[in-house]
């Protein structure tokens, strides 16, 4: 399949995305439950067993839908196996929220975004161990079912919400959050914080159950780019501290996976993350 060349995102690579993160999401339960072991990679994050299976189907399966577009997915690129990219190409995490996998925890998920011209224009969510999945795309919107087995539920839509005038609702990171992210969050009339792990946190601000997520910490781009896509066909922006749109691709002069660190950003349903100067310069 060229993707590039499908008007919008063609109905049979979402299928495809959306069943490839599902089959990815049953062979990291599957890891889980005859056990396994947590190894440290170079920059001390952790990594499984799980990470390395869920990667290799994904790449499988992304060759397979569509041959030539490029993929750049966590696990490969720290083993130093990089693609070259053009316009065109997917970001894959295949388990965003290793630490929480490895507590025992559910907040875990499989992430597959589609980058073109350097932003996120489509991208799947799965939660396996819950069964849900996200996903969205440019020009068709954001949906939300439930996976049993192979076995899709009917979707339903979802949709950023006008922010309540009693105050807002704030995702946080529950394994990441910094005096950076607490001082932005700060500035905000907050009714509740929510804390939540993985790329999840862009799921809740996209189905309208909270209104702002900030991050003034380390992310990597396979970690944003997928919830970015479906956020932003659910009405909803991720943008820098200086109010541009996050943008995906290859840092230059810098080598191995700082070449695809995020800047700091704000996701945002019906918030203006910008309606009052952030006080913060990101070193």
């Amino acid at each position: 399949m060229d993707v590039a060349h499908t008007a919008g995102i063609d109905a049979g690579l979402t299928t495809t995305l959306n069943a490839a993160a599902i089959a990815a999401g049953a062979v990291i339960l599957d890891v889980r439950a005859r056990g396994y072991t947590v190894e440290k990679k170079y920059d001390s994050s952790p990594v499984t067993e799980a990470d390395q299976a869920a990667e290799a189907l994904i790449l499988d399966r992304l060759r397979e839908a569509a041959p030539g577009v490029p993929v750049i997915a966590e696990e490969s690129v720290y083993s130093g196996r990089v693609p070259e990219i053009g316009v065109e190409f997917f970001l894959v995490d295949p388990l965003d929220g290793t630490r929480e996998f490895s507590r025992g925890g559910d907040d875990f998920t499989v992430n597959i975004g589609l980058i073109r011209t350097g932003e996120a224009v489509a991208g799947v969510i799965f939660v396996p161990a819950t069964g849900v999945i996200y996903w969205g795309s440019e020009g068709a919107g954001s949906w939300r079912a439930t996976a049993t087995g192979e076995a899709v539920s009917e979707p339903s839509a979802i949709t950023i919400r006008r922010a309540p005038e009693a105050g807002i609702d704030v995702v946080a990171s529950r394994s990441h959050r910094t005096r950076e992210t607490d001082d932005f969050i700060a500035r905000f009339d907050v009714r509740r914080l929510v804390s939540a792990g993985s790329s999840l946190k862009f799921c809740v601000v996209a189905a309208g159950e909270a209104d702002l997520y900030p991050r003034m910490g380390t992310t990597m781009q396979w970690d944003t780019a997928a919830g970015d896509a479906i956020l932003r066909a659910a009405g909803g922006q991720v943008v820098t501290l200086d109010g541009a749109r996050l943008a995906y691709g290859p840092i230059g002069d810098v080598d191995g996976p700082e070449r695809f660190r995020n800047p700091w950003f704000v996701a945002t349903g019906g918030v203006d993350p910008m309606g009052s100067q952030s006080p913060f310069d990101q070193p």
